[in-house]
């Protein structure tokens, strides 16, 4: 998307909670593979507190504990967290790379059962790199951190990631959500934490889990082991709507009730309604098929998954990065 357009003046509606809020959230999707081989797309649910809304995933924007200074982003500005090509480990148990994409797999849906572990917060030592190899009866929660440190001068980079940075250290056993620490010094600029949450509803398919006791879930771009899950983000927020937020509703709670003085708050009606209509004409979603959408044959690795040479699927393209200046007021 060009990093000109203005996403509020061309927005006509959202499914986010705020009504000023008109930035594009993405990840992969989940699929069940059948033991006859086809897929079927896994609903998304609500999480926990969130309403009803169809589905979705719940954004969170976190500030740092001690309550420093965050600048929200500029108009235009994109990033991406994770590595949708790797099927393996990577960067280390400790390292911050590792702890910001995660999966927990809950026994039950309540959010205070034992399984969901209310005291440990999302990206922590209950959670799991890769995908679940156990049945979820509660549902299975992805976990999606972006970095949060800024070189306060590009909205974008070729690779859509060299401009941002995560925090420095390593993460503890209290995993990401209130992690205090500071910026690297290549990239100083304090920005809002972003943070992913979405919930898959798997106990529909516990009674089909594979005889060979194989985990059946995949991520949709051919990903069977989770190690390439992966987050993107574009802003969208209209005029300083985020600024404000940052700087006034510091309650921990995450109400989005609690910040009704500076947002505009939408009723689950309202965000229902917003829909798009489908962009390919290709059958993704409820009913068996017989193969991923797009080009994305099942790599299971560990070694980094490739692209598929001369694919011929129904998709949609775009243009590549450069590195892209922030605009001067």
């Amino acid at each position: 998307m060009d990093p000109s357009l203005d996403l509020p003046s061309i927005a006509t509606c959202t499914t986010c909670r705020f009504k000023e809020d008109k930035s594009n959230y993405w990840t992969a999707v989940m699929y069940f593979k059948h033991e006859n081989g086809s897929f079927l797309r896994v609903p998304q649910i609500p999480n926990h507190f969130t309403g009803n809304p169809n589905g979705g995933m719940t954004v969170y924007y976190i500030q740092p504990p001690v309550f420093e200074k965050v600048t929200a982003f500029p108009k235009g500005f994109r990033m991406i967290t994770g590595e949708p090509m790797i099927r393996a480990e990577k960067y280390g148990y400790y390292d911050i790379r590792s702890w910001a994409l995660t999966f927990r797999c809950w026994d039950t849906f309540g959010p205070y059962d034992e399984s969901n572990l209310w005291y440990a917060g999302p990206g922590s030592r209950v959670d799991t790199f890769w995908l679940p190899n156990k049945p979820c009866n509660g549902g299975i929660r992805s976990n999606i951190f972006f970095p949060s440190c800024w070189d306060g001068k590009n909205i974008d980079s070729p690779d859509h990631k060299s401009h941002m940075a995560f925090i420095e250290g390593d993460v503890g056993p209290d995993g990401l959500f209130l992690r205090d620490s500071t910026c690297p010094s290549s990239h100083p600029v304090r920005v809002p934490l972003v943070f992913y949450e979405i919930v898959w509803d798997t106990k529909i398919f516990s009674d089909m889990w594979p005889k060979d006791g194989s985990q059946p879930f995949v991520l949709s771009m051919g990903d069977p082991t989770g190690w390439g899950h992966h987050g993107d983000y574009l802003f969208g927020w209209e005029g300083d709507s985020l600024q404000r937020a940052m700087d006034v509703c510091t309650d921990i709670s995450g109400r989005p009730a609690d910040c009704a003085s500076e947002l505009t708050l939408l009723t689950d009606e309202e965000i229902n309604n917003c829909r798009l209509p489908a962009m390919v004409d290709e059958t993704v979603e409820g009913e068996y098929i017989a193969k991923l959408p797009g080009c994305n044959p099942l790599q299971y690795g560990p070694a980094t998954a490739t692209m598929v040479r001369d694919c011929d699927a129904i998709s949609t393209t775009g243009i590549a990065a450069t590195a892209t200046p922030a605009p001067r007021n």
